[in-house]
C-alpha cells in the first residue's frame, strides 16, 4: 500500500511563520533542518515538509533567520505580455511602488483569403509590435532605473510576446537579473498582477500529511 501523496502549497512570506507554527501544533515532535536553499521538517508521526527557500541563499540557518529572510523588502521587476496587452510593474516588498497596465487593440483573425488575408495579417502584425513598443517603453521606464536593484525579473503571458518586448536592445541590461518565468498567467489585468506579484512573493512548500 502506497503513502500520502505530497502535495504542494503556495505560503505567502507574511503567513509563514504562521504556517510553521500550526504545522507544529498537527504535528508533535517535529524536527527542523535548515539549509541554505531548503528547509526541511520530519515529524514523529512520519510526516514531513520541504520549504524552498525564496531567494536563496538562506545565510542566518535557524527559524529565526528565516522568517526574518522571507520578510526583507525584495525588490521584484513584473512584465507580463500577451498580444494586446501588457502589464509592468516594480514591487518593494509588498508593495507595488511603480505599475503600467495598458491595452493595444489586435484584430481577431480574418476569413478572407489571398491578398486580402496577407494585408490583415500584416495589419494584425503590426498593431501587435505596437503593443509591444508601448510594453518596451514601459518596462525602460519603470524598471531599467532599478536594474542593478532587483533581487527578480518575473515574467508571464505569452513567451514570443514577452521576447517581443525585450528584443528592444536598450532593455538587455534587464536579463542578467535574477528571472522567473510564472506560467499559467492570463490576460494583463491588475487582478492578475496580483496574483503573479503573490506567487512570487509566496514560498513553495511540499508536505506529505500521514495524518490526513
Amino acid at each position: 500500500m502506497s503513502g500520502p501523496e505530497p502535495r504542494d502549497v503556495a505560503v505567502p512570506f507574511e503567513r509563514l511563520a504562521g504556517w510553521i507554527d500550526r504545522y507544529e501544533v498537527r504535528h508533535a515532535d517535529t524536527t527542523w533542518s535548515y539549509g541554505p536553499d531548503q528547509v526541511t521538517a520530519s515529524s514523529a508521526d512520519g510526516s514531513s515538509a520541504s520549504i524552498e527557500v525564496p531567494f536563496p541563499p538562506l545565510r542566518d540557518l535557524s527559524r529565526d533567520g528565516l522568517t526574518t529572510h522571507v520578510a526583507r523588502p525584495w525588490r521584484i521587476g513584473v512584465v507580463i505580455v500577451r498580444k494586446g496587452g501588457f502589464a509592468v510593474a516594480r514591487a518593494v516588498g509588498a508593495e507595488v511602488v511603480a505599475v503600467k497596465i495598458g491595452q493595444r487593440h489586435v484584430q481577431s483573425r480574418s476569413k478572407a483569403g489571398g491578398w486580402s488575408q496577407q494585408r490583415f495579417a500584416r495589419r494584425r502584425d503590426n498593431q501587435a509590435q505596437a503593443a509591444y513598443d508601448a510594453a518596451s517603453g514601459h518596462v525602460h521606464e519603470i524598471l531599467l532605473p532599478h536594474v542593478r536593484d532587483l533581487d527578480l525579473l518575473a515574467t508571464a503571458g505569452d513567451r514570443a510576446a514577452v521576447d517581443a518586448v525585450f528584443a528592444f536592445r536598450g532593455l538587455t541590461p534587464l536579463l542578467a537579473a535574477p528571472q522567473r518565468w510564472i506560467p499559467g498567467v492570463a490576460d494583463p489585468r491588475r487582478a492578475v498582477l496580483n496574483q503573479v506579484i503573490t506567487s512570487v512573493r509566496s514560498a513553495q512548500v511540499t508536505v506529505v500529511d500521514t495524518t490526513r
